[in-house]
């Protein structure tokens, strides 16, 4: 078996800064970090069987921090570079975007025109064997074996509808552009893509709303949807295109005075007068909702599309020893109404140990006195039905049920003009028949609860009459997902539709698509035809 070769420590300390803190419970974490070193020794020295300490060190320290938060983590060496790599939007590689899984590694998304791609990878294609090693003999994550210097080549081999093919890839240098697409929707109204928020996202939007501007575009659809976030500091930038110099844009605080700080834009604008849209969804987070909840509170900007995602933690990596990182939560950010859009509390969790999510909401005022509110994302002033998510969908898109009926769709049709693409109502249903075939199945909440009180054998009200008819019921819920695909074809077929559309004329082909077909580009191109409409929504 292949394994990656690890550095093993003799001893390993963790230490922890915690600021203004430290001294009042210095005694207790010295004695903590004593007990802990002392256990990691002895553990190493008398297991009855090989121990490796450093998978042992690591999985202590990921659990440790799992009882924090999702974003505060460790990073390794690797990490740290990975971590540089996706906010500089520069590294060395094949050029896609690749699934890991036990046994194999999927392609998800070959970029144009990269090395991936020009070797003739696939979206759906697995690759089982890198050089001389098999994917499913390798401990760690076997992606990590694509990357390289520019002009190295590396030889995989993968399967494809069942067929087994190899191609050699030279990796080359790949650019990710926090813009990848920009385009007049018409004569007036133009529409830029801002993916993330990585070193180049302020200068590539400048830039596209200049040029945008000087093809005649007299208002700006600004598209966030699907945007993790990145950097703080591009996220003020980005605001900065559209709002004065010196407006405060986002205020942090925390428990140490040195995080409390306050972000007010600092250059001149491009234009703050031409008629914006941000078009945002529950994939929408962290700098994304720090420009669209931003915009919102200074009435500079129509939100559309559905709630956003509800990150309002802000993380910083501080060095440790060795080359790693810890990126850590340091504080929350508010808005310049003075609002906090964190919609989980991972200080409070429920009985499965889950985050908390925000029920109740405080009311804040935008400059013109507009009513928004905290703790659940960026509520758009207009929601869009086919860009909300449901628990059906999502699980549709989790299980890769839509991905892989895409790669089946791809490989049974023939497409060469995107003019010429439609998903038919025979296609849908063709689709639902995928679903039923495919294994798919998910949890609802009223099957939890009943699988719970099924396993409670609560047996003085439970008959085997009662017991029997949980059964029937939860069979018949398991049918009704198959028809409730129906009650969500909208959500579902425009998943579909995004996935089929990138396989044939990969993501600049998508947004082409959208700016014809996609509801929300749609209805926001028609408010901003409508002025009137358009200033009494921010009035």
């Amino acid at each position: 078996m292949f394994k990656k070769k690890v550095i093993i420590p003799t001893f390993a300390v963790i230490i922890l800064v915690v600021g203004s803190s430290f001294k009042s419970d210095f005694f207790e974490i010295a004695k903590q970090i004593e007990i802990f070193t002392t256990l990691f020794k002895e553990l190493n020295m008398n297991y009855v069987d090989e121990t490796n300490p450093a998978e042992l060190m690591d999985t202590a320290i990921k659990n440790m921090l799992n009882d924090l938060d999702p974003y505060t983590k460790f990073l390794n060496e690797q990490d740290v570079e990975a971590y540089k790599i996706n906010n500089a939007g520069e590294y060395s590689g094949i050029g896609s975007t690749v699934r890991s899984f036990k046994d194999k590694l999927v392609i998800i998304e070959p970029y144009k025109g990269y090395p991936a791609d020009k070797a003739g990878l696939k979206a759906g294609d697995e690759i089982i064997k890198i050089g001389d090693v098999n994917v499913s003999d390798f401990d760690d994550n076997a992606s990590e074996l694509l990357k390289g210097a520019n002009n190295t080549a590396v030889e995989v081999t993968y399967k494809r509808q069942g067929e087994v093919k190899t191609t050699r890839i030279t990796r080359g240098a790949v650019e990710v552009d926090a813009v990848p697409f920009y385009k007049m929707i018409d004569d007036k109204t133009g529409y830029i893509v801002l993916a993330k928020f990585n070193a180049k996202a302020s200068s590539q939007t400048k830039a596209a709303l200049i040029d945008l501007q000087g093809k005649g575009a007299q208002s700006i659809i600004l598209d966030l949807r699907g945007n993790p976030g990145g950097l703080l500091s591009e996220a003020i930038e980005v605001t900065n295109l559209f709002i004065d110099k010196g407006e405060l844009i986002v205020t942090t605080k925390s428990k140490v005075k040195k995080f409390n700080r306050e972000y007010k834009t600092k250059n001149k604008p491009v234009d703050t007068e031409i008629p914006l849209v941000i078009l945002v969804n529950g994939s929408s987070a962290s700098a994304s909702e720090i420009v669209s909840g931003g915009l919102q509170d200074l009435d500079r900007a129509v939100i559309m599309g559905a709630r956003s995602f509800g990150k309002g933690l802000v993380q910083r990596p501080l060095r440790l020893t060795y080359g790693t990182q810890l990126k850590v939560t340091i504080s929350r950010y508010f808005t310049p109404s003075g609002r906090c859009i964190q919609s989980l509390d991972y200080w409070n969790r429920d009985e499965n140990n889950k985050a908390v999510r925000n029920t109740t909401f405080n009311e804040f005022k935008t400059r013109n006195g507009r009513k928004v509110e905290d703790g659940g994302g960026v509520l758009p002033e207009i929601e869009i039905e086919a860009v909300q998510a449901n628990p059906l969908t999502t699980a549709l898109l989790n299980n890769n049920v839509i991905f892989d009926y895409a790669t089946d769709y791809y490989y049974k049709n023939q497409l060469s003009d995107i003019n010429n693409f439609k998903f038919t109502t025979a296609d849908f249903q063709d689709f639902k028949t995928f679903v039923a075939q495919s294994g798919f199945s998910f949890e609802t909440k009223t099957e939890k609860a009943i699988k719970e009180a099924m396993s409670n054998k609560e047996d003085a009200i439970f008959n085997s009459a009662v017991a029997q008819d949980f059964k029937t019921l939860l069979l018949d819920i398991e049918k009704s997902k198959i028809a409730a695909l129906e009650n969500h074809q909208k959500e579902i077929q425009s998943k579909l539709e995004d996935e089929i559309v990138k396989r044939y004329f990969y993501r600049e082909g998508l947004y082409d698509y959208y700016l014809k077909n996609d509801d929300a580009i749609l209805a926001a191109t028609e408010l901003l035809g409508n002025t009137k409409k358009y200033e009494e929504i921010l009035k």
